[in-house]
């Protein structure tokens, strides 16, 4: 190959341009690159409870103490 000869071929790849992400949950706004026309997200960094700090653990703590219980473990024994 030519040193001139490493082009992208024409008319064969989708349109790259500059989108906006919106999400749907908090309404915040990202600008980032696509070859999509519109992207809506569910979740984002700015509302998602794991980035935030607002996640809880109560669904694994239930599991825990259930755990102990069907299996006669007492806080005292640990």
């Amino acid at each position: 190959m030519a040193e001139g000869d490493n082009a992208m071929k024409e008319k064969i790849h989708p349109n790259y341009q500059v989108i906006t992400v919106r999400c749907v949950t908090c309404g915040t706004e990202y600008e980032m690159g696509s070859t999509s026309k519109n992207i809506n997200v569910d979740t984002c960094a700015n509302c998602h409870p794991f980035y935030t700090g607002q996640d809880t653990y109560t669904q694994a703590a239930g599991r825990v103490e259930r755990f102990n219980k069907r299996y006669g473990i007492s806080k005292d024994q640990k």
